[in-house]
Order: C-alpha cells, then sequence, then structure tokens
C-alpha cells in the first residue's frame, strides 16, 4: 500500500480523494479543533495531529508509517491573501501570516523526503516569491516537477472553481493533464435529493433564521439561475446601485443544468454569493455544498456547531474527486517506479 501525509487536512477533502485513489493516508495535520472532529469521524485510521503545523516536525509524522517511507507528502498551505475574494481589485496580494505556511510545507517536505510531492491552492500562488523559492528549492533536492491551474470542473467536480496544483517527483518527470472527467451538473450532483423539510439528513434537514425581507427577496428572485438583477430596482441593495457594484452573484440562484459557482467559507449564506437553490426558496444545505464539493453523500459533518464554520469547513475544503484525479495519476506514476 502506498503511504501519504496529508498537511493542513481540514475536514479531509484531500485525504478522502487519496483514499479513493488508493493511498492509505497515515498521518494529517490540522489546528482547527473542529474540522479535525470532522476528520476523525470520517478518517478514524488516520493519526491526526492537532497543532500549529509550525510546531510538527517530520520524524512524528514519519512515525505513524511502519514502513517509514513516504510515498505522497500532500497539502495545501492557507494562503489567504492570494484569493480572488480578498484581493478583489487589487494587483498585489494581502499581507497574511498565512501566506508564509508554503515554507512549512516545504521544511516537512525537507525532513521527510517524500517520493512524490502534491500541493493544491490558489492560483495567485504562482507569483508570490515564496512559491518560486519553493519551487527552485524542489528542483535543488532533484524533484521533477509540474504545475499548472486547473479548474476543477474539468475532472468531473460539479462547480467551476481554478486551482493551482503542483506536483513532483524524486524517480521521474510528470506532466499534469489539463483535463479529466466531463463536467458535472448541478442537477446531477444534488438534483436527485428529497425536499430538505422531509429529509432524515440532519445535514440535509436544515432550516436558516432568515429576516422576512431575505425570503421575500429569495421568494421572487426567477428559477433556475435568477438574480438580483432581475428584482424590482427598489429592492436593490445600496451597494448594487453603484455604478462599478461588484459581487454580482449574491442573492442568485444556481441553474440546473450548469456547473455551481465556486463553493466558498460563506457557501449557506445568500448575502455571499450564488447560493440560492435552482427551485427552492431558500439557500443550499450543508449536504448539497458538500456534495458540489464532491464528497460522498455519507460523509459526516458534525451539527453541534453554528451553519457559518460548517460552510467555512466545507468551502475551505479540497474537492475530493479533483484530488482523487491527480491522486490516480501519483499511484500509476509511483508504481511505474516499482512502488506498491
Amino acid at each position: 500500500m502506498l503511504n501519504a501525509i496529508d498537511l493542513f487536512a481540514g475536514c479531509g477533502g484531500l485525504t478522502e480523494g487519496l483514499r479513493q485513489a488508493g493511498f492509505s493516508v497515515r498521518a494529517a495535520v490540522e489546528l482547527d479543533a473542529n474540522a479535525a472532529r470532522v476528520y476523525r469521524a470520517n478518517h478514524p485510521r488516520t493519526k491526526m495531529v492537532e497543532r500549529s503545523i509550525r510546531e510538527v516536525d517530520g520524524k512524528e509524522l514519519l512515525d505513524a508509517i511502519p514502513s517509514g517511507v513516504c510515498h505522497l507528502l500532500a497539502g495545501c498551505p492557507p494562503c489567504q491573501g492570494f484569493s480572488s475574494l480578498r484581493r478583489l481589485n487589487r494587483k498585489r496580494s494581502v499581507r497574511d501570516e498565512r501566506n508564509d505556511l508554503v515554507l512549512d510545507f516545504l521544511r516537512l517536505v525537507e525532513e521527510i523526503r517524500p517520493v512524490t510531492v502534491m500541493m493544491e491552492n490558489v492560483p495567485g500562488l504562482t507569483d508570490y516569491y515564496l512559491f518560486k523559492r519553493l519551487l527552485r528549492r524542489l528542483k535543488e533536492m532533484e524533484y521533477k516537477v509540474d504545475y499548472k491551474v486547473l479548474n476543477v470542473m474539468d475532472f468531473g467536480v460539479p462547480q467551476s472553481r481554478k486551482r493551482l496544483v503542483l506536483v513532483g517527483s524524486r524517480v521521474g518527470r510528470l506532466t499534469l493533464a489539463e483535463k479529466g472527467l466531463a463536467p458535472r451538473s448541478v442537477r446531477q450532483a444534488i438534483g436527485g435529493l428529497v425536499p430538505a423539510h422531509d429529509s432524515s439528513d440532519p445535514c440535509h434537514n436544515v432550516k436558516r433564521n432568515h429576516s422576512i425581507e431575505v425570503l421575500d427577496r429569495m421568494a421572487r428572485t426567477p428559477i433556475d439561475g435568477g438574480s438580483w438583477r432581475d428584482l424590482p430596482e427598489e429592492m436593490w441593495l445600496a451597494c448594487h446601485k453603484k455604478k462599478d457594484a461588484g459581487f454580482h452573484d449574491v442573492y442568485g440562484r444556481m441553474k440546473w443544468d450548469d456547473v455551481a459557482p465556486t463553493i466558498t467559507g460563506g457557501c449557506l449564506n445568500p448575502s455571499k454569493g450564488r447560493f440560492i437553490h435552482p427551485v427552492a426558496d431558500r439557500a443550499i444545505t450543508p449536504r448539497e455544498a458538500a456534495l458540489l464539493q464532491s464528497f460522498p453523500s455519507d460523509y459526516r459533518f458534525l451539527m453541534d456547531i453554528s451553519l457559518d464554520e460548517i460552510a467555512k469547513q466545507i468551502g475551505n475544503a479540497l474537492p475530493p474527486k479533483f484530488s482523487r484525479h491527480h491522486g490516480r495519476y501519483l499511484k500509476a506514476h509511483l508504481n511505474a517506479a516499482g512502488y506498491t
């Protein structure tokens, strides 16, 4: 069995994809206590290190692998300063101390010396000087590296979401594919669910306490792709009346036969994006958001925390189907090099 370690594990999206690809994820690191709880609920055999990555060393993670060989070290260092939502119209990144966590990813590569590495992140990271340092150091350690900005919808995930993917290997050259699977629609992902109020799934049978104004705005938004632009002007928000109004998708409905917009950490709140159900007068539920992220339908999320925190866990996760594709690619590469 090929062994992997998941850094910055969140609620387990990357691990789930690697598990589906045939890796045994032996250890994971996650600082957030509630995200770590969700991770443990779904991946109980993985050693969870619930601390800051800055306090973790490679030996502690390698100790979770009986053979002492890490075939894949993978992770997504938080780089919030480079996300499109944080940057808005700025040309430069937002200064955020988490931007430097890419160096801890590099440090653990140096300490563990895995056979292959994979890092997923926001596209804006490619212009960051620390990313260039990462590339330079990986090449010094004789990793053959490839990286591309890819859209997850081209790999069977039912949403549009661009991600930077970097892979590297000490045992041969790698070249990432531009596409993998045909896009899936919102209808294909969530159209078969029972109405939320009839569901026995606590992750789907969820009610939000919206104001009468918000309920009215959702009810009057045309089904299957309508937006605030379709409402009478007296219902427009003050920010929408500005000449260069941003966030055009807020209070918008998804379209049944298109991919969903990017599922963000605000995905359960209609004021944060195009997160109203295509036909129901409500925001999407946590289960619907998770399915649009390509999580399995039985993936467990803990409902004893706020919906905002659940939304953040789901929105921050790496889509498992996207990670599964790249995990399978790396597994085939390792198998060809004699690792099984």
